[in-house]
């Protein structure tokens, strides 16, 4: 049974069986918001687009690699931050790609955004690795974490068919956005960080919620506060 993270709870990094996990998946999933018009007699379906993201940081905080959207170019802007892409530079870490929408025609039991991991490929250096989840503010959702069906976060061994992930082995933790407090009126929201400790590694479900109107704002606050 997946353990159903609370906020500032730690785990290790184990399956059911207690073998270590070393080989999982990081996945969001969200449905669209549903929008009463004409009184209530109508209702149209509102796109929701998240972003999923993490930075990946060496045992002094530096930030070593990332992983967040392509259609984010900061570097283009020269914003201090290089533009984004779907793989680490050990390969170590893969993201499926940015859903605009979220489910919009229900809940299908699929995660919306996916980072998978292996542990055995991560590069030495890499001491800790930090998700982060953002409401992005270009679309016609203008609202936070709270008005988002079903948004969770959780850490999933997949079932895999001609290399694509179809479903769930098995969830090992889950954090339940959508069902937070504290996330009303947040658009920015740090879910959690494994790290290293004696060489093993473990996972932190941080879920600190920030009113950041934009991923900027999140990256530079994980490498400030988040990257020990």
């Amino acid at each position: 049974m997946a353990i159903r993270l609370e906020k500032g709870q730690r785990i290790n990094l184990e399956k059911s069986n207690g073998s270590k996990l070393t080989q999982f998946c990081v996945g969001c999933n969200w449905g669209a918001v549903i929008r009463k018009t004409f009184f209530g007699l109508s209702s149209s379906v509102v796109d929701v687009d998240l972003d999923l993201s993490c930075l990946l940081f060496d045992d002094q905080g530096k930030p070593i690699d990332h992983i967040y959207s392509p259609l984010y170019r900061f570097g283009d802007r020269n914003l201090g931050l290089p533009n984004g892409k779907l793989d680490s530079n050990d390969r170590a870490l893969h993201h499926t790609g940015d859903d605009l929408t979220g489910d919009t025609a229900g809940d299908d039991g699929l995660d919306n955004e996916i980072i998978t991991v292996d542990l055995n490929r991560l590069n030495p250096n890499v001491n800790s690795i930090v998700f982060f989840l953002n409401v992005y503010n270009n679309n016609e959702y203008s609202g936070d974490f709270s008005g988002i069906p079903y948004a969770y976060i959780r850490m999933f061994e997949p079932e895999m068919r001609f290399g694509r992930i179809v479903g769930v082995k098995e969830t090992f933790a889950q954090y339940d956005v959508a069902t937070k407090t504290d996330c009303v009126g947040m658009r920015g929201l740090v879910l959690g960080k494994l790290y290293k400790r004696n060489g093993e590694w473990k996972f932190n479900a941080i879920g600190d919620a920030f009113p950041d109107r934009s991923i900027v704002n999140t990256i530079n606050r994980v490498m400030k506060d988040y990257s020990k």
